[in-house]
């Protein structure tokens, strides 16, 4: 009975995170934001084409679509249905949000990076790793200026700190190996980039003349 539950917050979590922020900010700017930059529809590229606030909104879009969902899992299913693996259970719904946004339907599976979303999924996961997730991003970004490093070492971190704060759970740890996987795939265009000295630095911008 219980695996009914995970069908439902896979496809919910899947559905919500196919509502692309980016996508829809550049529209209203009159624009596809995947023509333009780095090709994908996440906060990053949203800020180097269209600057801070439009960035911040695309941000905040794709972060409450995985915060809300596993919030509503944690505190209203999860309390209704005590047989559930209420912390699995957390975590399958927040990847189902980073895979629709990676690989939304509406979009012919063209999306974006998942580290809002995956960031967000853990703070309502656990407050402990989302905030480690915080402080590894800024620091990383504030030292080196690539958000892209900063985003890998971010999903790389989560891995490390699910051991740490859920020892001999690893049914979690799988499922957080799967989060680092997908953002570090997405990110395979980048780490040659880093690799080569090319990447672009936060705060530079796209010509979006065309």
């Amino acid at each position: 009975m219980t695996a009914v539950y995970y069908v439902l917050v896979i496809v919910v979590g899947y559905f919500c995170g196919c509502i692309e922020s980016g996508y829809l900010v550049g529209k209203l700017c009159g624009m596809d934001i995947r023509d333009y930059g780095s090709g994908n529809s996440g906060t990053t590229n949203v800020l180097r084409v269209l600057g801070k606030t439009r960035a911040l909104l695309t941000f905040l879009g794709d972060a409450l679509k995985s915060f809300v969902p596993v919030l509503i899992v944690k505190f209203v299913l999860c309390p209704a249905v005590p047989d559930l693996n209420a912390e699995l259970i957390q975590l399958v719904t927040g990847f189902a949000a980073v895979m629709g946004h990676d690989y939304p339907v509406f979009l012919k599976f063209k999306g974006g990076k998942g580290i809002a979303t995956t960031a967000a999924a853990m703070m309502a996961f656990d407050w402990r790793i989302g905030l480690c997730c915080f402080i590894i991003f800024v620091t990383v970004t504030a030292v080196t200026r690539y958000v892209s490093l900063a985003s890998i070492l971010l999903s790389a971190g989560i891995v490390v700190e699910i051991l740490i704060f859920h020892p001999g759970r690893w049914d979690l740890f799988a499922m957080c190996v799967l989060y680092a996987f997908f953002a570090i795939y997405r990110h395979r265009a980048n780490i040659g980039r880093l690799l080569s000295g090319t990447e672009s630095k936060i705060g530079q911008k796209v010509n979006v003349n065309k």
